[in-house]
């Protein structure tokens, strides 16, 4: 599910496109200035990917958009603020029936755009969308997490290497294949999420990527979310308070790979590892891609993932009790 800003609501306030309201690369001019409309909100866009990243297509479960309709992953955009700071956006064309003509045009943007403020175009790149589409999707833990090897040792994630055995909860001890490492701008799609400690049980905060999944187990007969187990994505989980987004600086991530797709155990809290999909594919290395054919298996849990209702969030505390009574 992507939030995204419908280009109509984004449009040239100076330059050769003047008036316009944001298009794909072609229809694009360079040091064209683009504002955000006062009243645009953001849209939620479920994706469903295929075996090319450029094609996508719109879910069922969507909130905007033709369910069914083609998706073309179309470039990414650099944008550069009155105060010198750059903002990179993603743009998705949802295609008409004829599959090509465009019928929407959306903007996906790494960072935070605020309305009333020019931006103005400093880059388009085709090449990069994909790569940085995948990276925004990637689960990643923060430099300094612990992560609990098959030994009951917790050992931060920086000390890691390929090899080292790690415990994972449906399939005991694991040897970790791959571990990436990456240093981002923290904003956006980028801004890492903290859980205080206690909130999950958790003896020290747990930061991690916002799309990162951690898993609840429910003890209670009624559990919170009306199942038992289930992944949760950490952003769902903000409440201002025990749960907050870190924006500004940059941070240290990093993505651990095993054979399957494993939960494991960070700072005490259950959490997903890198799972291997069409939309993270390409954020690897080509070596490691090469290995994903030979050794790397089934990327798929089984898990219930939860998403609350549109607006809303699910309540940390609430599911904490529910674990441990």
């Amino acid at each position: 599910m992507l939030p995204v800003f419908d280009g109509c609501d984004f449009c040239a306030i100076d330059g050769a496109n003047l008036g316009d309201s944001l298009s794909f690369a072609d229809e694009l001019n360079l040091g064209d200035v683009y504002m955000l409309a006062p009243r645009a909100r953001r849209e939620r866009v479920s994706v469903a990917t295929g075996h090319d990243l450029r094609r996508l297509s719109v879910a069922s479960d969507t909130d905007h958009g033709r369910v069914g309709a083609a998706l073309h992953l179309d470039s990414c955009l650099t944008f550069m603020s009155p105060n010198g700071t750059t903002v990179e956006a993603l743009i998705l064309v949802e295609l008409a029936p004829d599959d090509v003509s465009a019928a929407a045009v959306y903007l996906f943007p790494l960072a935070k755009l605020k309305p009333k403020l020019g931006y103005a175009l400093v880059a388009v790149d085709r090449d990069a969308a994909v790569a940085r589409f995948a990276e925004a999707a990637c689960v990643s833990f923060t430099r300094g997490t612990h992560i609990t090897l098959a030994s009951g040792l917790q050992v931060p994630i920086e000390q890691l290497a390929p090899g080292a055995t790690v415990l994972t909860r449906d399939h005991g001890p694991q040897k970790l294949r791959w571990i990436g490492q990456q240093t981002v701008r923290a904003m956006g799609a980028f801004a890492p999420i903290r859980i205080a400690a206690g909130v999950l049980n958790n003896d020290r905060d747990l930061i991690v990527s916002p799309n990162h999944r951690l898993f609840i187990y429910q003890r209670r007969e009624r559990p919170v979310t009306g199942r038992a187990e289930v992944l949760v994505k950490a952003k769902y989980l903000l409440n201002g308070d025990t749960v907050t987004r870190t924006d500004g600086g940059f941070v240290d991530y990093f993505q651990l790979l095993f054979d399957r797709h494993e939960i494991i155990y960070a700072e005490g809290i259950a959490a997903e590892s890198l799972m291997i999909d069409t939309r993270t594919r390409p954020a690897l290395p080509e070596n490691v891609r090469a290995l994903l054919h030979d050794t790397v298996g089934n990327h798929d849990t089984g898990i219930d993932v939860l998403r609350p209702a549109p607006g809303t969030t699910l309540s940390a505390e609430a599911l904490r009790r529910a674990s441990s009574s």
